[in-house]
């Protein structure tokens, strides 16, 4: 090799691991670490509570649930954007059902998306600006009840 292609290597070398280092690269998807917290669902037919994992970074919201074979009943993802806006989700590479409820900044249920098909690239939208979405298996939305205005209450929703 020449000196000018050693400079050439060290130079791509030394970026990657300055990406890696700064979060910008992963070695693959699955280091991505979601936290968890809990939830809970207020709606007229009782209160159920649900662990979520919490997606916040860009990183953690575009991996979403994808891959998931399977989620347990009272377990989701909670997307929080940090702020109200439009929100939009794709079921690319998520293989199983999903609910998806949209929810505003002070944790009042804006509407929701039930069985979402999985791996499906369709554009599932929120009717307003909202903070949250939060994903649950597709027809816990039916079974918990829930309707627009109920309430999503936890450390992750601020009020």
């Amino acid at each position: 090799m020449t000196i000018r292609m050693h400079r050439g290597l060290f130079a791509a070398v030394f970026l990657l691991a300055l990406f890696v280092s700064a979060g910008l690269v992963t070695a693959q998807d699955n280091d991505i670490v979601f936290p968890t917290s809990e939830l809970t669902l207020h709606t007229e037919s009782g209160d159920y509570p649900l662990v979520v994992e919490v997606a916040t970074s860009s990183p953690q919201r575009q991996r979403g649930l994808m891959y998931r074979t399977a989620l347990d009943r009272g377990h989701g993802m909670i997307f929080d954007f940090g702020q109200s806006r439009p929100a939009s989700m794709w079921m690319a590479n998520t293989l199983i059902p999903l609910d998806m409820v949209f929810i505003r900044a002070d944790g009042t249920v804006s509407g929701f998306h039930e069985q979402a098909e999985p791996e499906s690239k369709a554009i599932i939208s929120s009717s307003e600006p909202v903070r949250y979405v939060l994903e649950i298996g597709g027809g816990e939305a039916e079974a918990y009840g829930l309707k627009p205005g109920d309430t999503v209450s936890g450390p992750t929703i601020d009020k």
